[in-house]
């Protein structure tokens, strides 16, 4: 077996990310990791499918690291969603691709290269199986202090504009016992703040356990000595059981900070969309969750522009984001994406309509988000320190912002802090997404 230098690019969503990490720790116990595409034997894209642009951004991205290949480059390897979608056309599309893997063959990625080096046949393995859950030894991405974790797989929603159930396959819960013994595994490695992430963490359990585990796989994760914070993503709402936020409320190291992709608020578009939700009973759970848990930050996605949503319904979508005035809101346009209902419904919208529908919700939002900051100054914060600016400002999060999709925290500071400490921080000002401020206390 020959040792390689190995580079690596990931696309996509947090599960991506993990499904990355799990490569690098796989690759590394017999070959070098490096950051430099110029310096890499093997060059691996890890695709991103889910609409129309991540999958144009996934081929961009595969044919500049194709490029390579006439320097010192020796395989190009393309792995992940889009792989798993459309393996048979990218083979046309790009033939430098020496091995494709599908999102089930991760862990057989040394084999295919130790093969495709000893009789240079191409390789592509994309079959899917709704057994596995990849596991195994990562290479942290992130920071260090913070990591993802991912506690199931696949979705069982059925979506009409989601391909995701075709790609991924359907839910599948790990046990708590796995998914705790990689939490230490991850706490003993400098993590301090554990981001729990699946399609719909909501439901998590219930597939494994008969009923909803959610909130007794938190009381076990909050157990590990190091872990300071847990987040959790990507929740439904109609699916947060009474014991979930008993849980996220009286237990400190949970951050009061959940992501629910609501997608939209007519309860008529979300019946086209094939979601559980009504316009009644998304209010009524924000309204419980709001009540129940002091200083709890929502956010939420939304599509604009999905087939046959008419003046009214938009508008309706509107007034709604002005009268919650979510803390974080991110808007995407809908997109067409073949083999999903969605795609052959009648009244598609057309593209310049979404562009604008997309800007006035972000308007809305950006003005909500300038307000809700400015009453945040004079309140003090523990921030997680991540960094240093050119402006000599030093930055972090607050329990109400997520990694790399939400704001930050900037201030000044003469003292040398370590990446991953914890400080207070008094807010002195605030901007549309991000705050400044002071330190207050060193250590907290």
């Amino acid at each position: 077996m020959t040792n390689y230098k190995v580079g690596l690019i990931s696309l996509g969503c947090d599960k991506n990310r993990i499904d990355s990490e799990l490569l690098l720790g796989k690759l590394n116990e017999n070959n070098e990791i490096v950051n430099d595409p110029n310096e890499a034997d093997i060059l691996i894209v890890n695709t991103c499918g889910f609409i129309e642009s991540a999958k144009q951004e996934s081929i961009n991205t595969i044919i500049e690291m194709a490029d390579y290949k006439k320097k010192n480059c020796k395989m190009v390897i393309a792995t992940g969603c889009l792989t798993q979608r459309y393996s048979d056309e990218l083979h046309k599309l790009i033939p430098e691709i020496d091995i494709m893997l599908g999102v089930n063959e991760y862990a057989n990625i040394q084999s295919h290269i130790d093969n495709f080096f000893n009789d240079s046949d191409k390789i592509c393995t994309c079959n899917y199986s709704d057994v596995s859950i990849n596991e195994g030894k990562r290479i942290l991405t992130t920071k260090g202090h913070t990591a993802y974790i991912r506690i199931s797989e696949g979705c069982d929603n059925l979506c009409t504009y989601c391909i995701i159930p075709k790609i991924r396959g359907k839910y599948r819960s790990r046990s708590i016992e796995s998914i705790v013994k990689e939490a230490k595994e991850l706490a003993s490695m400098g993590v301090k703040e554990l981001i729990l992430v699946g399609q719909d963490t909501s439901v998590y359990g219930i597939d494994l356990y008969k009923e909803n585990k959610l909130h007794e796989l938190i009381k076990a994760i909050s157990k590990i000595k190091g872990l300071e914070w847990i987040r959790v993503l990507y929740t439904y709402p109609e699916e947060i059981t009474e014991e979930f936020i008993k849980e996220m409320a009286s237990n400190k190291k949970v951050c009061r900070y959940l992501d629910i992709p609501i997608q939209h608020i007519s309860t008529s578009v979300l019946k086209r969309m094939n979601r559980k939700s009504s316009k009644e009973l998304i209010i009524n759970n924000i309204k419980k969750m709001k009540d129940s848990v002091d200083g709890l930050v929502l956010r939420t996605s939304i599509i604009v522009g999905f087939p046959g949503e008419t003046e009214e319904e938009f508008n309706e979508l509107k007034e709604f984001v002005k009268e919650i005035k979510f803390d974080k809101l991110g808007v995407f346009k809908y997109s067409q994406e073949e083999d999903t209902p969605a795609a052959k419904m009648k009244d598609q919208i057309d593209e310049k309509t979404k562009d604008n529908r997309l800007e006035e919700i972000m308007l809305i939002q950006q003005d909500i988000s300038k307000e809700k900051n400015k009453s945040k100054i004079g309140e003090k914060f523990k921030v997680i320190v991540e960094g240093k600016d050119n402006n000599e400002y030093w930055f972090g999060r607050s329990y109400e912002m997520a990694p790399e999709i939400d704001g930050a925290i900037f201030f000044k500071y003469d003292k040398i802090l370590n990446i991953g400490d914890f400080i207070e921080v008094l807010i002195t000002d605030a901007l549309e997404y991000d705050l400044i401020g002071v330190v207050y206390h060193e250590s907290c």
